[in-house]
């Protein structure tokens, strides 16, 4: 489980050219992240803008006698603002003045006509990593970066991930055929945010959901999976089910899918847990002697390098002997199945939900206070669509339709095999 952590800058050198170099880079980040990020801020902000001078101009909606009785709101047009250097279709609202028979203008949609040059250095601070103490400043020099005049915009944030995590936690599940099930927890303060990630037939990756809890216990997982098939995940046929060793996760797996799901030990957790019990001077060769055994590409081969590991263990530390055999066999699912020289690289860990943790702690590293439970949802769910949108399809997606076949055969080894 990875833990939201501090990261300090160091100090840097004062070299002017490789600063200049390193700018032109940040600015094509920070524009490439400024649209992903802030450019639906910045629309709201224009919107909320443009009907504001029209109240103005044109009184309130639907207001019978507001003093302007020939100055009326006449439908609204397509159009295109400059946020920044970037240009955006928007509606823009009509007034018309009935007695002059012209259309007035707004002086607002006329200053956003115009591109801006982004201040980066600000972008730099709202886009890298908000401490709940700066947000409010640094949220409310947002719309001044898009040449807006500043208001409440911590407080539009607040709904717009609302809705975010809504969205996320409704989305129905049933537009796919489902094959892979990833799961694995986030530690936020003194929560774990347990998230789930889908693989389709066709190997793209979606984010299913995510629960807040205190530990990854099965009655709160076991409710999460529950309402994941609700929603129309995985509601027939076999899964594969890829997670750690968490007793809570492995439990509420079993309990929601019973026999349809295999479920896949991660393996990088497994050598990490064995060598954890052996003096630091032994845990690196012993790591190269169990990754070299998980590589073997059928179930036999590997399953009898790992026994003769097992043995060697017994003699040397029984309790990292003890850990070896625990779920020994969940390790080797995809062995099992006769999938892992096609899929192992993609399914044989949790990798494909920890790099999106990783992502997900880089626009959340520097929150040192989370004030309430709701605050780490709905950051956590606003990074996850952000990130989900980069998302690519998982290596040799091509070969998922052996998965397929070996989950509806329901492939199991003999002993013999193993010997």
């Amino acid at each position: 489980m990875r833990r939201v952590r501090r990261h300090h800058r160091k100090s840097q050198p004062n070299n002017s050219l490789g600063k200049a170099a390193e700018l032109s880079v940040d600015d094509h980040t920070v524009s490439v992240a400024m649209i992903q990020a802030l450019i639906p801020l910045g629309l709201r902000a224009v919107e909320e803008a443009l009907q504001q001078e029209v109240t103005q101009l044109a009184g309130a909606r639907y207001a019978r006698e507001d003093g302007r009785p020939d100055v009326v709101r006449w439908g609204q047009q397509r159009g295109s603002v400059f946020l920044a250097d970037q240009k955006l279709p928007v509606q823009v609202p009509r007034v018309r003045d009935r007695r002059a028979g012209r259309e007035l203008a707004l002086a607002t949609y006329q200053q956003l006509q115009t591109p801006r040059a982004m201040d980066v250095g600000l972008f730099r601070r709202v886009l890298g990593g908000l401490s709940c103490r700066e947000y409010r400043q640094a949220a409310e020099a947002v719309p001044e970066a898009f040449g807006l005049a500043k208001s409440s915009v911590s407080r539009r944030f607040g709904q717009v991930t609302a809705l975010t995590l809504q969205a996320l936690q409704e989305r129905r599940l049933d537009d796919a055929e489902w094959l892979v099930l990833v799961l694995d927890g986030k530690t936020f303060a003194t929560d774990a945010i347990v998230i789930a990630l889908g693989v389709t037939s066709l190997g793209e990756k979606r984010i299913l959901g995510v629960v807040q809890t205190g530990t990854e216990n099965q009655r709160v997982c076991a409710a999460f999976l529950q309402e994941l098939v609700e929603r129309g995940f995985a509601q027939s046929g076999r899964l594969l089910v890829v997670l750690d060793g968490a007793k809570g996760l492995r439990a509420a797996v079993s309990t929601v899918f019973g026999a349809r799901a295999e479920v896949q030990r991660c393996q990088w957790h497994k050598r990490e847990n064995v060598v954890s019990y052996l003096p630091k001077s032994e845990q690196m060769p012993w790591r190269r002697k169990l990754q070299t055994a998980y590589a073997h590409p059928t179930y036999a081969t590997a399953k009898r390098a790992l026994s003769r590991l097992e043995r060697e263990l017994t003699l040397r530390n029984a309790s990292a002997a003890t850990s070896l055999r625990e779920g020994l066999e969940e390790t080797l699912t995809l062995h099992r199945l006769g999938v892992f020289p096609a899929l192992g690289r993609s399914l044989k860990t949790t990798n494909l939900l920890e790099n999106v943790m990783a992502r997900v702690e880089e626009r959340t590293a520097r929150v040192d206070h989370w004030r309430t439970s709701d605050q780490k949802l709905r950051w956590c769910a606003a990074a996850l669509f952000a990130v989900e949108a980069q998302f690519r399809r998982i290596k040799n997606f091509d070969k998922l339709i052996l998965l397929e076949r070996a989950l509806q055969s329901n492939i199991k080894p003999t002993i013999r095999d193993a010997a």
